[in-house]
């Protein structure tokens, strides 16, 4: 099987935020009853709330009898978030409350806070009809974190790129024996006492990469650049001292005239154009991984919601390949004689009748609580030890993917055959039986939201 990225925790919280942000961004409420605070480093949380006390006594003022409750109550729930937090958080606080309009046009409250990623710029307070995410999504661009190794003959320094941030993790310095011209058995116990000093560098180098781009036995970068002046990086690239998993998370080798800091700085110079493009292609070589094994016809792949799901849950997927836009709705219900299904259906199938109606008894289903698919996988994919890929529609395999195979699909672990009644996408009746291992979980209405942190 082909090597490619998975997604790690890091990828899949950036993943999560942003499916928050767009939530909050299209969410619409009623006049001007939406909250929207942004506190940067360094403020206090005792601050905030005299300043949402202020407020609240401001909104007395408005004129329109139920805007002014819906404002008062947002700040109200602003405010008892806020006890949540005993001390500002170090990268700053995001606090989103207000009544919003769902899909079903029901009223839905939203009331969440959370740390961003990285240190907040800007302080903002907003009483509008939408939540404004502006200083979040600038926050989210370029987040994805590559590993440098710059190596040669002189010393091996360690760093991560992340947007336009650079950061140095460790450096050292090496004396290297120089070849020497002297003839006979000097010659021979130099060349050997050289050859002994360049492969104990070599295991220093290695295992400190492992040290550092490892963080509880998996890769926390994106992927890894080897840059040097020497054959150094080559040897290293295809060196067994180099732990398998940093060795597969080597996208490029370059060629650079300097070691240390300015070899640094010359190779992500010369990494820019490359490293755009990296995503794209790690995507495209885990679709073209499930194109390939589609071809095979050998029974270790599935694609679709029903089979896709199915197979997680009974331990059958190695990794299981998601579109990060995916809606599915993970539906608990029970029926007439007291069983526990799951419905996976779309907003818009959510929305037929018929979608909650029994196949067999004809009887109305019993909704329990409801989840996005997306997150429950990401919960729990662990547990039945698979690993997963989040991939977009950009390249024209992940818009194939999307199109061709409902934005779902798994690579197996064995071949299985999979006897699922359900042919097509479009049945409204995909579900899952509920295993009696399986414990109980509530749902709330504002879950919908707070699901996600």
């Amino acid at each position: 099987m082909s090597k490619f990225k998975t997604s790690n925790e890091e990828d899949i919280k950036t993943w999560k935020m942003k499916r928050l942000i767009k939530q909050l961004r299209e969410a619409r409420g009623g006049g001007t009853s939406v909250i929207t605070l942004i506190v940067p480093p360094g403020d206090q949380i005792s601050r905030v709330n005299r300043m949402l006390t202020e407020e609240h006594g401001k909104a007395k003022n408005i004129k329109s009898r139920v805007n002014r409750q819906s404002v008062q109550s947002a700040i109200v729930s602003a405010q008892s978030k806020l006890k949540q937090f005993n001390r500002l958080p170090e990268n700053g606080l995001a606090l989103f409350c207000g009544s919003v309009e769902g899909e079903d046009g029901k009223e839905r409250k939203v009331n969440v806070a959370f740390e961003p990623p990285k240190p907040l710029n800007t302080s903002k307070y907003l009483c509008d009809n939408k939540f404004h995410t502006e200083a979040l999504e600038s926050l989210l661009q370029d987040s994805q974190a590559f590993g440098f190794v710059i190596v040669d003959g002189s010393g091996c320094l360690y760093g991560t790129l992340a947007g336009s941030t650079k950061t140095v993790l460790d450096k050292f310095t090496v004396d290297l024996p120089k070849k020497h011209n002297k003839g006979g058995q000097s010659s021979v116990r130099f060349a050997r006492l050289r050859n002994e000093a360049r492969h104990n560098y070599l295991r220093k180098v290695s295992e400190k990469a492992k040290k550092l781009f490892l963080t509880n036995e998996v890769i926390n970068v994106t992927g890894i650049i080897l840059a040097g002046s020497a054959e150094f990086k080559k040897e290293l690239g295809k060196s067994e001292l180099l732990d398998h998993r940093v060795k597969d998370a080597v996208i490029n080798t370059i060629d650079i005239a300097y070691g240390g800091m300015n070899g640094f700085n010359q190779a992500i110079k010369l990494s820019t154009e490359f490293l755009s493009n990296v995503k794209l292609m790690q995507e495209k070589k885990v679709i073209n991984t499930l194109f390939e094994t589609i071809r095979l016809d050998n029974n270790k792949f599935c694609f679709g919601v029903t089979d896709t799901i199915h197979g997680l849950t009974n331990g059958i997927v190695d990794t299981l390949i998601l579109w990060e836009d995916l809606d599915h709705l993970r539906y608990k219900v029970r029926d007439s004689e007291g069983l526990i299904s799951y419905l996976y259906l779309t907003p818009k199938q959510s929305l037929q009748n018929s979608s909650f109606i029994d196949k067999g008894s004809k009887q109305k289903l019993d909704i329990l609580g409801s989840e996005s698919l997306s997150e429950w996988i990401t919960e729990n994919y662990t547990k039945y030890s698979s690993k997963i890929v989040i991939v977009t529609d950009q390249s024209q395999e992940g818009s194939q993917f999307v199109n061709g195979f409902g934005g779902i699909a798994a690579l197996l672990r064995y071949a299985y055959t999979f006897e699922s009644e359900y042919d097509s996408e479009e049945d409204l009746s995909d579900f899952e039986e509920k295993s009696d291992s399986e414990e109980d979980s509530d749902y709330g209405e504002e879950a919908n939201f707070d699901l996600y942190f």
